[in-house]
């Protein structure tokens, strides 16, 4: 099956001749590898991404359905040259250590900031509880987005 999809603002066309997750076909045939592997349950948010508005594990969506879908990957929300304003919070506040979860954090971040522009501490946690991190124990994460909040 061919599949096409807007992917951080481009169409982007490839083949699926099999059964196989979101995550795959981004890392593995569109070479975005930002969206990490790690537990392919849907409990870790490593492979968190937006499609159609929502944040979803891409592990537990299946490529084929997204035909004709519009998503954001973290690769989508910043570069080198400008970070997306969570990222630059992130580095500012030490809140990226192995990175291995950041990009997972990232998007969660990016799309609640997206709805609620100064969201209150409670709703941060709540937000980014999908998201596991075994090396800050979230203080710098949580003090960087906290940090972002309060901005005019």
């Amino acid at each position: 099956m061919i599949i096409t999809m807007t992917i951080n603002g481009g169409q982007r066309t490839v083949e699926v001749n099999t059964p196989t997750s979101l995550l795959n076909v981004l890392r593995d045939r569109l070479e975005l590898e930002g969206s990490k592997q790690a537990c392919e349950q849907g409990e870790c948010g490593s492979c968190s991404v937006v499609l159609d508005g929502e944040l979803v594990c891409s592990c537990l969506v299946m490529a084929t359905d997204c035909d004709g879908s519009t998503l954001t990957t973290v690769e989508g929300l910043g570069d080198e040259d400008t970070l997306h304003p969570v990222q630059q919070a992130l580095v500012q506040a030490g809140g990226v250590q192995c990175g291995f979860c950041t990009p997972g954090f990232v998007v969660a971040a990016a799309a609640l900031f997206d709805e609620h522009p100064h969201p209150e501490s409670d709703v941060i946690k709540e937000e980014l509880a999908g998201n596991i991190c075994r090396c800050t124990g979230y203080g710098a994460i949580l003090r960087a987005l906290e940090e972002l909040a309060a901005r005019p």
